[in-house]
């Protein structure tokens, strides 16, 4: 008798909700728009380049987070669905230094109207680690409040 075994692979997802004091387009447009993505899409004190962003279903991004040190981080994927001013789906994927690509999630973000602002929904899966997970968790909450400082402030309305 031969016995079959199947090993079960845990799957790590990322959500964070947040509330932003803006309309749901402005916020759209912050995910969307090189120059202002460019304003906030890191952890606090890395610098954002934007190398691509051709934003609609089958379009590719990619963009090179730069370290207070200096390193660089080049992120890219591709997106999935865009649909304004409520939703976004893209691809993941780090960029390593041997040429090759980390494993790929895929990040999710619904907008809605919420009490004169913006509830944003950020879902990303599927992590092969907690420790993947947490560290992307840490990243995007920082970036999240350059957002939202960036919103508040006003400056995402001319980002030149």
């Amino acid at each position: 008798m031969t016995t079959i075994t199947a090993e079960k692979k845990p799957l790590y997802e990322l959500r964070i909700t947040r509330v932003f004091a803006a309309a749901r387009e402005t916020v759209f447009k912050a995910w969307t728009d090189p120059a202002r993505m460019a304003q906030w899409g890191g952890p606090a004190d890395f610098t954002v380049l934007g190398d691509q962003m051709d934003v609609r279903p089958g379009g590719r991004h990619r963009a090179c987070l730069v370290a207070p040190n200096g390193d660089e981080h080049w992120v890219s994927g591709e997106y999935l669905e865009v649909s304004p001013p409520e939703r976004l789906v893209f691809t993941h994927a780090w960029e390593l230094s041997d040429g090759q690509r980390s494993p790929e999630t895929v990040v999710t973000v619904e907008l809605t109207e919420k009490d004169g602002g913006t509830l944003m929904m950020f879902h990303q899966a599927f992590f092969e680690s907690p420790a993947g997970r947490d560290g992307h968790e840490s990243g995007w909450s920082e970036a999240f409040e350059r957002l939202a400082t960036l919103l508040s402030t006003g400056r995402d309305a001319d980002p030149s």
